[in-house]
């Protein structure tokens, strides 16, 4: 059942592919794949290239996809491991979403954080009281780590 699941949604990805991401299995494991997100051109992302793991649990698409950043990010809801804080990965999921979503809302929460559920409190913080500071380091960090 996943893996046709899984098969279909990577035929309607290829065919029709979310505007700034892609995503593809790494080899010929179905259930692990490499997507890659552009760095929004609203955001201190713009022109970074970030990588993200998904890993595709048995049960899919009746449990989320454990997805995660592979390339350094400094946001409030991603922490130093690449987890992302993102309600539809966690308690919000539902098997109507697709990794086509999924990738959408990671790339809009880079756009839009949500410093209210942060997974990096710290990050949180300036995010909130010194916005210019937040940006610039979330800048610097998409030169040093997202540039390719």
């Amino acid at each position: 059942m996943a893996s046709k699941r899984i098969q279909k949604e990577l035929l309607d990805l290829q065919r029709d592919p979310p505007s700034s991401c892609s995503a593809g299995p790494v080899g010929d494991n179905l259930f692990y794949w490499q997507a890659t997100i552009m760095g929004p051109s609203d955001s201190p992302y713009a022109g970074g290239v970030f990588s993200v793991m998904i890993h595709f649990p048995p049960d899919y698409p009746f449990k989320p996809p454990k997805v995660s950043f592979k390339t350094k990010v400094y946001h409030p809801n991603v922490n130093s491991n690449g987890s992302i804080c993102l309600d539809i990965l966690k308690e919000q999921w539902s098997p109507a979403l697709t990794i086509s979503k999924v990738l959408l809302s990671i790339s809009s929460l880079l756009t839009d954080p949500n410093p209210d559920d942060p997974l990096v409190p710290e990050i949180a913080h300036v995010y909130k009281t010194q916005r210019a500071h937040y940006n610039e380091t979330a800048r610097a960090w998409t030169l040093k780590y997202a540039m390719l």
